[in-house]
């Protein structure tokens, strides 16, 4: 083996393992392995950049905004609504008619494009055929991979191919070339799903057929019920006079406030933050009953002098630091670093300018020549100083804790129903620390000492609740005790159907497949305020997830469940990063535009097909005629591509150059020679099928074709068989991606709203992926001989 071909290797390897942990993005590991690949001299700097032109990838781009143009002039949403009117109400013609559509656009489209643009409009049929989306969702998303297999254009992986074949020296395919097999598939796959294979979708409740219907299905499939109860703002009450911004029921105790029943009669559905809160007001509510029932034996008070004498501070381990020009805590947050687990301190106070700073330490952002006054151990004081975080400590005074740092003003006493070691393992304690910043001090005995934390077990002989000594903001006290307060209003609760109205509804929505918001949380977000709506739920992993949403980042396939002013719910379907779930809700489309569209992109195949023009150019042709003619602003068209496929595309070709150019092509071909030979040219088709069918459950099906590509033409040429029809079954097998959610991102998009297990995808993925497997070997003798 030589040096460059160890150098591929290792590359390659390198590329695998973080394609298979997801480490770093996919795009940025391909355009790492283009930079590698040029510092390595294993290609030329030009070569090395040469898949950025690449005839390939300019096509990908230009077909993403052919497709973003299809889709804004409502040209796919005319005819999938058209025909669906005709699927009837047997499951096997609904799921027919469903797939047929869908597979038919998706030749055309770009698979994900259809997905997204399909949803809406079968979630519709759902409700008024009144069955579960659950039935009807993986059948959709199969479909796209089946309609994208049969064009040149349906799939990154088909042009890919194409182009490997061309530059190995091969007839470049054509159009149709794929349509006689990957057709057959198609509709082999769409009447085996439609007839047998629905048989293994899971079976869950139906949708009802009526809107007015539409909101018992809504809180029945995400279990609202289960959650949702009242509680009543009492006379006396610190909440009183207070917005629910202020009241922090979200934040502090992870509840949603649907409703508000006033004194008089009057309900104020989906309050919005700044409505106040008034005596007697009756709040529906949902989020956890127990969380509400356990802090009404909860109080907190203020310490008396007496009190405060006999508490003994030196024994806690209070320091003041200084974090140093190249301390880890620079520029974060001292409020958030409150709690630092994994350094073991706590944050209390800083001065900053001589200035003692003790309150909204969130907002205060650690500087090197800031003081900081922690609470931690001796031995891990030693340890941050070794390590960096500190250049200086030293222990404060009591003198100094008092006089300096007022420690004495911002304590106080917690009373709660709860032993300190069973409290800290509670959702109560860990929200009302993180929103009031509040720091547990310790434990105080029977006769108001504070006991050290290590020698509580030691010396506690029961399991009984003691008062705990925080050291927080006093501001804060008043509305504490108003949140342990709170009184559950025993009495029947509103019903579903009295959270909506004609102005405030309920709605579906996810994440659309190139959202900026995946990962972000619902408070990064800053999502009430933004869009003016509640998230009641989330679903994910087949369960629903209905309390603490805020702190949850969102991710790609999940399914939000809305609540507020159909008005905000219309502006939201207008955002990018979401789409609907009900096909009534969706956004204008520029319908007028539509037979313009349609004749554009007929052009554009007309040219490729006739051999006019090669297909990259006369794709960017229809891409300046979709723009000039009005059907795609130029704005729209830059967010219709997917950078991240563009990216990868182009940052992987140079590496299946390197595999070819250096030999290593040629030194694997003959290890899958020796390996599989013995079976015959089916048999070492099979093998190199399945090899890229289960690594497509890691690694994206264009950067998988890339690597595979060179291998398959050496392998096909050593045994003599035509490289074309290896090809054609791998980009099949690449595209084909039905085993799991994470294959391909129509099948997430689809796990949330139809409530989708992982399991689900397998045990309809792994038969029905062997069903295409063997109509491919079928086929391709009779298509393209071997």
């Amino acid at each position: 083996m030589s040096i460059e071909i160890f150098l591929v290797f290792s590359i390659l390897a390198l590329a695998l393992l973080l394609f298979l942990t997801g480490w770093v993005r996919m795009d940025i590991v391909a355009l790492s392995v283009l930079c590698l690949l040029a510092v390595t001299g294993l290609v030329s700097p030009s070569d090395a950049l040469a898949g950025f032109s690449n005839p390939a990838v300019i096509t990908v781009w230009a077909m993403f905004i052919l497709s973003a143009a299809i889709y804004q002039t409502g040209v796919a949403r005319i005819i999938g609504s058209k025909v669906l009117k005709f699927s009837g109400k047997q499951e096997w013609r609904v799921i027919l008619v469903i797939m047929l559509t869908s597979a038919m656009l998706s030749t055309v489209m770009s698979n994900i494009g259809v997905a997204a643009l399909m949803l809406p409009v079968v979630m519709d049929v759902a409700r008024s055929t009144r069955r579960s989306p659950a039935r009807l969702l993986i059948p959709l998303a199969f479909a796209t991979h089946l309609g994208g297999l049969t064009t040149l254009i349906g799939t990154p992986a088909n042009l890919l191919v194409s182009y490997q074949l061309e530059e190995a020296g091969y007839e470049p395919l054509a159009m149709f070339d794929f349509t006689p097999v990957a057709g057959i598939v198609m509709l082999a796959g769409v009447l085996t799903i439609s007839l047998a294979g629905r048989f293994l979708l899971p079976r869950k409740k139906p949708s009802r057929h009526k809107d007015e219907d539409r909101h018992h299905e809504l809180t029945a499939s995400y279990h609202l019920e289960d959650s949702t109860f009242q509680i009543q703002i009492k006379p006396g009450s610190t909440l009183a006079g207070k917005t629910l911004a202020e009241s922090r029921f979200r934040a502090a105790l992870g509840i949603n406030v649907l409703s508000i029943k006033r004194d008089r009669g009057r309900t104020v559905l989906n309050p919005g933050p700044d409505t106040l809160l008034k005596v007697n007001d009756k709040l529906f509510v949902q989020g956890k009953y127990d969380t509400i029932r356990d802090l009404h034996n909860w109080s907190a008070k203020i310490p008396s002098k007496d009190q405060l004498k006999e508490i003994d501070f030196q024994n806690l381990g209070f320091y003041e630091v200084r974090p140093g020009d190249d301390s880890s805590l620079l520029g974060k947050s001292a409020g958030k670093l409150k709690h630092i687990g994994s350094l073991n301190i706590r944050i209390l106070s800083m001065i900053r300018n001589g200035e003692v700073l003790n309150k909204n330490l969130r907002k205060e952002m650690i500087a090197a020549t800031d003081k900081l006054l922690i609470l931690t151990g001796a031995e891990q004081i030693e340890s941050l100083l070794k390590d960096g975080v500190f250049e200086e400590a030293k222990p404060v005074t009591e003198t100094g804790l008092t006089d300096t740092y007022k420690l004495t003003d911002s304590l106080f006493i917690l009373h709660t129903s709860d032993a300190y070691q069973s409290l800290k393992k509670t959702t109560n304690y860990h929200f009302l620390i993180q929103t009031f910043g509040l720091v547990v001090l310790g434990e105080l005995n029977e006769k108001g000492q504070l006991m050290e934390e290590e020698k509580e077990e030691e010396e506690r002989s029961d399991a009984s609740s003691r008062p705990l000594l925080i050291y927080g903001d006093k501001d804060n006290l008043p509305l504490l005790q108003g949140l342990f307060d709170i009184e559950i209003f025993d009495e029947q609760i509103p019903g579903a159907d009295s959270l909506e109205t004609e102005e405030v509804i309920m709605a579906e929505t996810v994440l659309a497949p190139r959202s900026s918001l995946a990962g972000k949380t619902l408070s990064e977000i800053n999502f009430r305020r933004k869009y003016g709506l509640n998230v009641l739920a989330l679903w994910r992993e087949g369960k629903a997830i209905r309390t603490h949403l805020h702190d949850v980042p969102l991710r790609f396939g999940e399914a939000l469940l809305l609540y507020g002013r159909r008005e905000k719910v219309t502006l939201l379907s207008k955002d990018e990063n979401f789409i609907l779930l009900t096909d009534s809700l969706q956004p204008t489309f520029r319908t007028g535009k539509a037979l313009t569209a349609v004749l554009i992109l007929a052009a554009t195949l007309l040219m490729v097909i006739t051999g006019l023009l090669p297909l990259a150019i006369s794709a960017i042709i229809g891409v300046i005629l979709m723009v000039v003619f009005g059907c795609l602003r130029m704005e729209e068209a830059y967010g219709a591509i997917d950078w991240r496929s563009v990216f990868l595309i182009a940052g992987m070709l140079p590496l299946g150059v390197a595999i070819e150019q250096t030999g290593a092509a040629m030194l694997l071909a003959g290890q899958v020679e020796n390996l599989l030979g013995g079976f015959g040219p089916i048999g070492l088709l099979a093998g190199l099928y399945l090899i890229t069918l289960m690594t497509t459950l890691a690694i994206h099906p264009a950067a998988l074709v890339v690597i595979m590509a060179p291998i398959v033409i050496h392998t096909a040429e050593n045994f003599g068989v035509s490289p074309h029809s290896f090809m054609i079954a791998i980009a099949i097998a690449a595209s084909g991606s039905f085993l799991s959610p994470v294959a391909h991102p129509a099948n997430l998009l689809v796990m949330g709203p139809g409530g989708y297990k992982f399991t689900d995808y397998l045990k309809i993925g792994i038969p029905f992926s062997l069903l295409v497997m063997l109509i491919v070997f079928l086929l391709i003798p009779v298509f393209w001989p071997l």
